[in-house]
């Protein structure tokens, strides 16, 4: 069996933020910026420099297994890193690409492929995999997990 990949573009598109996914760069972060939503403990995971373009990364978070996508110079999107299918935290090393103007992560055991803004299963009625909200703030990268 073999399965045709699309490439990803350059730059991948910088989604527009949805329904549990806020993906915000140091820009944003300004007084004027939207407040953060009621219950969502917020954690500092890396420095941005840590994590390379268009590749995930796992972080252990407050207990959590997280999944992490640098996907252009200062835009993070994160998500579980347990694949919601089969349980195996293995998201991280997923294949980043898109969907029109949604950034994806194809599940590297199955190939589901999940839209980062929503969670959703693109590819069937297959779970949905939980996102994260994040804030790139003076070059650190901050998770939001519920609190």
């Amino acid at each position: 069996m073999s399965t045709t990949l699309t490439p990803i573009p350059t730059p991948i598109p910088t989604p527009a933020p949805a329904l549990g996914m806020t993906a915000v760069t140091a820009a944003a972060t300004a007084p004027d910026a939207p407040a953060r939503a009621a219950g969502t403990a917020w954690h500092d995971v890396c420095a941005l420099a840590d994590l390379e373009p268009l590749w995930g990364e796992a972080a252990r978070v407050a207990g959590r297994q997280v999944a992490l996508y640098r996907v252009d110079a200062e835009t993070v999107l994160a998500a579980d890193h347990r694949d919601p299918r089969t349980g195996a935290c293995v998201m991280a090393r997923g294949i980043l690409g898109s969907r029109g103007p949604a950034v994806t992560v194809a599940s590297p055991l199955h190939k589901e492929v999940y839209d980062l803004a929503t969670g959703r299963c693109l590819t069937g009625d297959g779970p949905a995999l939980p996102v994260h909200p994040v804030e790139v703030r003076d070059g650190r990268v901050h998770i939001g997990l519920p609190g």
